[in-house]
């Protein structure tokens, strides 16, 4: 990634390091009256519909959207612009169901596993377990790499310096708070982000007065809006499919649900952040479109950036950091919080530990967030393992949401229908080059297969994984 430099260095660590440090004063300052178990793992279920509103969304939206979406603009056109924010928020709409049944199933629950553990057993738990772990640590190295390549982008600050400040930072006050302190300092990051994205989107319209509409979009690259164009309806699901059954496992929501006041407090919540999510999503994604319709050439990744900094003024850079920091720092200490109760909850159904495992868990994370660091000091890719991590999560999502619905499928269909899902979800997997897959490429020539599957081998794979599962479930 080229770097623009519009502040100096010293600018921009300062910065880091100031925003960074108020949300550690916050965070311990709030947390350090509601200290206890119950308040690391559920703040207590004491949480009202604004704080928890503010908490789903700021933990949803990380510095990925400032990325992810305009980048999938570019090539996959309208479609995916719509499967990314529909895909973002849909599991929170999944969640208003969900979310009620569970609590009143199990009404001392604390994460998804252990409900998983006390309705299917520990075969299947233990899958989940590492699976869950697995996604949210790609999700925490992916957070720390695209802050830090951000800020190096704009400011030519080096990695480790990022990736040293906002770890060790949202370590300090998240394993001292943990889901209070996180739920707490989310509310701030709420109002930050809040604000800075309607700045943000008014900068966007205003530098791109004449063009930011469809018309101009229709009449510079129109197979982005064309209904003749494939990747318009691959990219679409494809996104889809991969957020939403990924979000369903990610123990930071499940959380957020065993905090909720009451069933009412939880559906509101939900429904308020389903409804925010969308637009924000959608509208970041759009950026992509105007972006790719100005310049055919442009690099993906920088999509929303290139219509951002057209005008590379100093107080904008400075709006679209405390953006990215916000962004960043409410998902990692959602994603911290969430492998830590994970570990305390039904850690002493995998590891045989002596101590205490609240300590445990923070070691583990200490560990992790180390892992992280050494990823994002290095600026390595690690899209080929987040689309791996997804895939995983849609052989599951099917078989083990349905199975607390259904008396018919127990531990062992569904463990069974898990892995005949990811058998055929890698057997179509791309490539890290997307050319080939193991079964198509490797097993058999490309030749014999149609061209709308050798050219879609990604969204082949996720339809495989998710459905296949479904073929199994009968199985005894």
């Amino acid at each position: 990634m080229n770097q623009i430099n519009i502040i100096s260095q010293s600018s921009a660590i300062l910065l880091i390091l100031a925003l960074s440090i108020i949300f550690v004063f916050v965070g311990i300052f709030y947390s350090k009256n509601h200290q206890g178990l119950n308040n690391y793992l559920i703040a207590n279920r004491s949480i009202g519909t604004f704080s928890l509103t503010a908490s789903l969304v700021s933990s949803a939206l990380g510095t990925w959207i400032l990325f992810g979406p305009a980048s999938a603009a570019t090539w996959g056109g309208i479609g995916a612009v719509i499967g990314y924010s529909l895909g973002t928020a849909f599991p929170l709409f999944i969640l208003i169901f969900l979310g009620q049944k569970f609590r009143k199933l199990y009404p001392n629950g604390k994460t998804l596993i252990e409900l998983i553990r006390l309705r299917f057993g520990n075969k299947l738990f233990k899958l989940i377990l590492l699976l869950s772990i697995f996604y949210m640590t790609i999700f925490l190295i992916a957070e720390v790499t695209a802050i830090s390549i951000l800020i190096k982008y704009i400011s030519g600050t080096d990695l480790w310096i990022t990736a040293l400040i906002i770890i060790f930072c949202s370590l300090i006050y998240t394993l001292y708070g943990g889901l209070r302190a996180s739920i707490f300092t989310d509310n701030l990051q709420f109002l930050i982000i809040f604000l800075l994205l309607i700045i943000c989107f008014s900068y966007l319209i205003s530098f791109n007065s004449n063009d930011f509409n469809f018309n101009f979009i229709n009449n510079n690259k129109p197979n982005l809006l064309s209904t003749f164009y494939i990747p318009n309806y691959t990219a679409g699901l494809t996104f889809f499919i991969a957020v939403a059954a990924t979000n369903l496992f990610h123990q930071g929501n499940w959380q957020r649900v065993y905090a909720a006041k009451n069933n009412k407090v939880l559906k509101k919540s939900l429904i308020a952040s389903f409804i925010i999510i969308i637009p924000i999503v959608f509208m970041m994604g759009f950026s992509g479109l105007i972006s790719s319709s100005q310049n055919t050439n442009v690099t993906a990744d920088l999509a929303f950036f290139f219509l951002i900094f057209k005008e590379q003024t100093f107080v904008l850079s400075i709006i679209v950091l405390v953006l990215a920091i916000s962004l960043t720092i409410s998902s990692i200490d959602t994603l911290i919080n969430a492998i830590s109760s994970l570990v305390v909850v039904d850690g002493n159904s995998i590891i045989k530990y002596k101590g205490n495992y609240l300590h445990l868990s923070k070691k583990i994370i200490v560990f992790l967030s180390i892992i992280a660091f050494f990823f994002a000091s290095k600026g390595l890719s690690i899209l080929y393992l987040f689309l791996l991590a997804d895939l995983f999560c849609c052989a599951a999502v099917l078989s083990v949401f349905y199975g607390f619905y259904t008396k018919f499928l127990n531990e062992k269909n569904i463990y069974i229908s898990i892995l005949i899902g990811l058998i055929g979800g890698l057997l179509l997997f791309p490539s890290p080059d997307f050319s080939k897959s193991i079964l198509i490429g490797i097993i058999l020539p490309p030749d014999i297969f149609p061209s709308i599957i050798t050219q879609s081998l990604l969204f082949s794979s996720f339809l495989v994984a998710t459905f296949l599962p479904i073929i199994s479930w009968r199985i005894k």
